[in-house]
């Protein structure tokens, strides 16, 4: 599959310089960078789901035990 993206000029400058000072190529630097993109994307949306289940109840943790004898 082909994806076509345009980058801006300032994006491959930077691609550039950081290309010769960490002596990489440009696909390696976009993969590195899209591969932590993505790890931090699920990261959030894992954060999200976690925070919509926990949404079932708008109880503090010390409202809900409240007088709860143990």
């Amino acid at each position: 599959m082909d994806i076509e993206f345009t980058l801006n000029a300032e994006t491959v400058e930077k691609l550039t310089a950081f290309g010769e000072l960490l002596g990489k190529d440009a696909n390696t630097m976009l993969n590195e960078a899209l591969q932590l993109y993505f790890e931090t994307a699920e990261e959030k949306l894992a954060e999200q789901s976690a925070a919509e289940r926990d949404a079932m109840t708008n109880l503090s943790f010390d409202e809900f035990w409240d007088g709860v004898d143990i």
